[in-house]
């Protein structure tokens, strides 16, 4: 993957490249590497993490442990200057114990992603799950997690955005919605501004006014576009 990012990266005519997700024993060091050291390559990672305890890791053979993925997300931080990670997981796999959320909880937490895309167990056919475990956490209790989840990263990523109020940002701008332009930064942040003088598909800079969890909110600089 990390020669197929050197290749993309030089194509003549591609503003940017993003390196959308990966399973987190696949997260090889040239991958890290072409993410920080290729000027195409948007600083944006998403990691699955699934859960935060090790028993439920290894009833879903995830192939690792909650201390080797934080090892993981240390190290891509600390190689990728700017780094956002988002990730995936899910509440209320088979036999999760109020103890074991907990550890996903306190994942969530201590890592404090840019965006934590969640889910509440369900059974699908054809999977190892769905033919020898039993779908035993009763839904209000998934629901309720769920809830606690979405809660907390709510408040996280709200801190997070605060930091870019009177930033400038360079934007790829995608369309039109609800009467305002939109686009998204380096860091995969959605960003609407206002403009007469814009077209989907130019890279401008906005100077974000304000922020939210769901997305940042701006005016061009100048009106200049790069």
């Amino acid at each position: 993957l990390s020669n197929l990012l050197v290749a993309v990266n030089e194509v003549s005519g591609l503003e940017r490249i993003r390196f959308l997700t990966s399973h987190p024993n696949d997260m090889e060091d040239s991958i890290i590497e072409a993410v920080n050291g290729l000027e195409k390559v948007c600083e944006h990672i998403n990691l699955p993490f699934q859960a935060g305890d090790d028993e439920i890791l290894r009833t879903m053979r995830r192939g690792y442990t909650n201390e080797e993925y934080r090892q993981l997300i240390d190290k891509i931080r600390n190689s990728v200057s700017g780094v956002s990670i988002s990730t995936d997981l899910i509440v209320g796999f088979c036999g999760e114990t109020d103890e074991q959320f907990a550890n996903t909880l306190e994942m969530i937490k201590d890592v404090k992603f840019d965006k934590v895309h969640s889910a509440a167990y369900s059974t699908r056919e054809g999977t190892i799950a769905s033919r020898k475990m039993i779908d035993d956490v009763e839904e209000d209790i998934k629901k309720e997690r769920l809830r606690i989840i979405n809660d907390e990263q709510e408040k996280i990523v709200a801190s997070i955005n605060s930091n870019l109020k009177g930033k400038a940002q360079d934007i790829l701008v995608e369309g039109r919605k609800k009467g305002k332009w939109f686009g998204r930064n380096r860091n995969d942040k959605l960003v609407f501004f206002d403009s007469d003088n814009v077209n989907a598909g130019e890279m401008i800079n906005v100077k974000i006014k304000e922020t939210s969890p769901w997305y940042l909110e701006g005016s061009m600089s100048n009106d200049i576009r790069k």
